[in-house]
């Protein structure tokens, strides 16, 4: 019986922010937040394309708790994560063109949302790699930046 309480207050617990969401409630702000981290994705995929490392690393939060999460495990920190790019990314022939697709973008309140798609880059000779991303954005003064980018 106990186990039972606990798990009708933790889907109480859990249903409650989604009732009261203020991305449910300002459906016009909701949409705005989609549209402009759509914007920030294109952005950065356009970045990429041109070899641009710079600017695409523009639509990650500069601050040492972003975190890029992948196979090999975590790297903490904007520069570090640039570093990583860098490192393994060192010219436009090793960056190869992106594409993102299947984008879904979902809103968790005014301030933070997921984005959830798959990528894939084709590098000359025709090599190709892809995979799903799931990024966390927050909104900052300075528009919506990538909080946390675990890929795939």
């Amino acid at each position: 019986m106990r186990h039972c309480l606990v798990f009708v207050g933790v889907v109480a617990f859990l249903l409650v922010p989604i009732r009261s969401s203020p991305a449910s409630q300002g459906a016009p702000a909701a949409r705005a937040g989609d549209a402009a981290i759509r914007e920030a994705l294109a952005g950065g995929v356009a970045a990429w394309n041109r070899g641009d490392l710079d600017a695409f690393m523009a639509g990650y939060e500069d601050s040492p708790r972003t975190l890029y999460v992948e196979s090999s495990g975590i790297t903490a920190g904007y520069r570090k994560i640039r570093d990583r790019y860098r490192a393994k990314y060192p010219s436009p022939e090793k960056m190869g063109a992106l594409r993102m697709t299947d984008l879904q973008v979902r809103m968790l309140g005014r301030a933070y949302a997921l984005a959830i798609g798959r990528w894939s880059v084709t590098r000359a000779g025709g090599a190709a790699s892809s995979g799903y991303f799931t990024l966390t954005f927050h909104k900052t003064p300075a528009g919506w930046r990538i909080l946390v980018d675990h890929t795939s």
